[in-house]
């Protein structure tokens, strides 16, 4: 969320940045909203100094001789004006929570602004390669897509997905299924030994405010899942709940920084994707994923997020696959981001490049939504912290990738040496 005084200060400034990412915000609406807020909230302190002033002369009056009838008929005039004065300030009380709750709404709906250093370009054509890693592997045989090799070595089946729950569900099989919890195992490992993330296994329902706190409501309630009878929401990714673990707490400035790392099923409706990518696992609504989050110091965020995607960048290139880095331009920038590098995988078989991470720097608007703060100092003010996330990496995209990568001519797929700890064996197919 944006701070109401940021834009009260700024309103033009504020309106220009998210004019770069495409948004027609409501600033002046937000700055007159604000404007009768604050009024009413100064009509009814005036109400409650008035009445304080009434009670105190009326506990005054009745500190004298009782039985005065002119003290008596005074009490009576002064509990009338009391009386009256509550009657106005529960009228203003009323005004001021209604134009409370109007503001915070409109708060709500706004996104982060984007950093200055984040390019112009309102869709992903304004995008920009940051650097690669890699060459696209040459095959001596025309190479398979997923889909296909999945459906040969009988390790992922849509068929029964589709049974047990709809389209874009699907089913692994032995190997697959092997596979994915390799890749699952081998990344919170090298994140927690190597990378020194805390390992956090959360709840994949969470109430209403945890999703509002991560920026996922009230925007994009379409695409979520919910359950009705208990109003609780199935999370579409572990950054739902990470980011709330502190809700409503006071951190010390020695708390701070927080790693965590998270494995957890993601549940997505793709509303917006209907028609697209139907064909494989690349687009579905339950997958798993690693997720990389942290609590930071504002002053340390943006060296915190090169570290992140830094620690992604490691698995890609510890699965030996062709990997890019993008730097995402305002329009293409997530809901609660201010900057966003994206990574995206070469999978030669589909012949695209598939995006396995996308690490983010929220700056201060998640922890200001979830009412997460710190002390950076003893008896100082608090602060908001920043947050920072990225997949690391996502499931079943990677798969995708190593499926295809490392297919062989007989239909056979040698797996990244990385996995074989966690395996037992090396191929999957052939003879």
């Amino acid at each position: 969320m944006l701070s109401i005084e940021l834009i009260r200060k700024n309103p033009r400034d504020i309106e220009q940045q998210l004019a770069r990412r495409g948004e027609d915000a409501r600033i002046e609406q937000i700055c007159a909203l604000d404007e009768r807020r604050r009024s009413s909230i100064t009509v009814r302190d005036r109400f409650r100094a008035q009445r304080n002033q009434l009670s105190q002369r009326f506990g005054e009056l009745r500190k004298q001789a009782m039985g005065d009838r002119a003290n008596s008929a005074m009490e009576n005039r002064l509990r009338q004006e009391i009386q009256a004065v509550n009657k106005q300030m529960e009228s203003s009380d009323r005004v001021t929570s209604e134009l409370d709750s109007q503001l915070h709404d409109l708060l709500l709906a706004l996104p982060n602004i984007p950093s200055p250093d984040v390019p112009d370009g309102l869709d992903e054509s304004g995008n920009q390669i940051v650097r690669t890693w890699g060459e696209p592997k040459s095959f001596s045989f025309p190479p398979k897509p997923h889909w296909e090799l999945g459906e040969d070595l009988k390790i992922i089946d849509w068929t029964r997905g589709a049974k047990l729950s709809g389209s874009r569900f699907f089913v692994l099989f032995g190997a697959g299924a092997q596979m994915e919890r390799a890749l699952v195992n081998w990344m919170l490992d090298l994140h927690v030994a190597r990378h020194g993330y805390t390992e956090v296994y959360p709840p994949a329902l969470v109430r209403e405010e945890i999703m509002t706190g991560s920026g996922n409501l009230p925007k994009f309630g379409d695409n979520l899942y919910r359950d009705a009878e208990d109003d609780l929401w199935l999370i579409p990714t572990a950054e739902v709940p990470l980011t709330n673990l502190h809700r409503d707490e006071i951190l010390e400035l020695n708390d701070l920084p927080r790693h965590y790392v998270s494995c957890t099923p993601c549940f997505r409706r793709e509303k917006a994707a209907a028609g697209r990518d139907t064909r494989g696992i690349k687009r579905v609504h339950q997958f798993n994923k690693v997720e990389l989050y942290k609590f930071v110091e504002p002053e340390t965020s943006s060296r915190e997020l090169d570290l992140l995607v830094s620690n992604a960048e490691e698995v890609c290139r510890g699965l030996g696959l062709t990997y890019r880095v993008l730097k995402l331009c305002a329009g293409d920038l997530g809901f609660p981001s201010a900057i966003t590098y994206d990574i995206e995988v070469w999978a030669p078989g589909s012949g695209e490049w598939l995006e396995v991470s996308s690490c983010s720097n929220c700056t201060d608007f998640q922890a200001r939504r979830s009412n997460v703060r710190f002390r950076p100092k003893p008896g100082a003010t608090l602060e908001f912290p920043h947050t920072i996330n990225g997949s690391g990496l996502a499931l079943p995209r990677t798969l995708i990738a190593i499926m295809e990568t490392y297919q062989r001519a007989d239909g056979s797929i040698e797996l990244p040496e990385v996995l074989l700890p966690y395996l037992g064996f090396r191929v999957v197919g052939g003879d």
